[in-house]
């Protein structure tokens, strides 16, 4: 029998977390599906272009491609930039969003990954806004102008964890320019999950160290990606918009 006026401990928090963790990776499952309307399909950062002209033109090579992106933009500019805005969105901060947003457009090296980033990020916008998420509706000019800030705000507002979220956005990322290099180079649907299969684990490190990364260790250069993506933008037949 418990003793008068002893305060009895109330689980119902507890009950409730983790009862909303399997539909926050639902939800994420939802955001980075190749189904998602928001045009990932249609872009290769460059793929298109560097097949044509012979740097990429198998498994090898598209491997060495893709872990060079990962390995720099990808760890060292948009796993930090993921962070630094689901933080922001987590306290309202819309000066620290708009400045990560200003940081993410300026290192975009090309007028054709800029326009991606855009392009993609109101297409988000769009559809988070018709899933009734009400912060995309009420910051739609400022949400249109970044992908990487779409993705922070919808994960943050689905209870993703930032680990989960980073680790569903650099899979999108690796999934969508697999996919696009199945279709250009061409390899075989077998080739490409073995490309994912291979390339997977390289994921771990990369998020590990993207999210520990400071304000001062943030940026990227790759001048084959720039090279790349500035001749696609008028290579004479192509199939991607990047």
């Amino acid at each position: 029998m418990l003793p008068v006026g002893m305060i009895i401990p109330i689980v119902t928090i507890h009950i409730r977390i983790t009862m909303t963790e399997p539909l926050a990776l639902l939800r994420l499952m939802h955001l980075i599906s190749p189904t998602l309307p928001i045009g990932s399909f249609t872009y290769s950062q460059g793929i298109e272009w560097a097949v044509e002209t012979g740097w990429i033109k198998d498994v090898n090579s598209l491997q060495a491609w893709l872990g060079s992106q990962l390995h720099s933009s990808i760890t060292h500019l948009d796993l930090p930039l993921l962070k630094r805005l689901y933080l922001a969105w987590q306290v309202d901060d819309l000066v620290a969003v708009e400045s990560w947003i200003a940081v993410s457009n300026a290192s975009r090296e090309t007028s054709e990954l800029l326009l991606e980033e855009k392009n993609r990020g109101r297409a988000l916008t769009d559809l988070l806004i018709a899933l009734e998420l009400p912060q995309a509706a009420a910051h739609k000019p400022l949400l249109s102008q970044s992908q990487v800030a779409a993705f922070a705000l919808a994960s943050c507002y689905w209870q993703v964890q930032l680990e989960q979220a980073a680790y569903g956005y650099v899979w999108s990322w690796l999934e969508n320019l697999v996919l696009s290099a199945v279709k250009i180079i061409p390899l075989g649907q077998t080739q490409g999950q073995k490309v994912l299969h291979q390339m997977t684990p390289l994921l771990l490190a990369a998020v590990e160290q993207g999210l520990n990364l400071a304000d001062e260790e943030m940026g990227a250069a790759l001048p084959a990606l720039a090279i790349a993506s500035s001749r696609h933008e008028t290579q004479y037949t192509r199939l991607f918009r990047s």
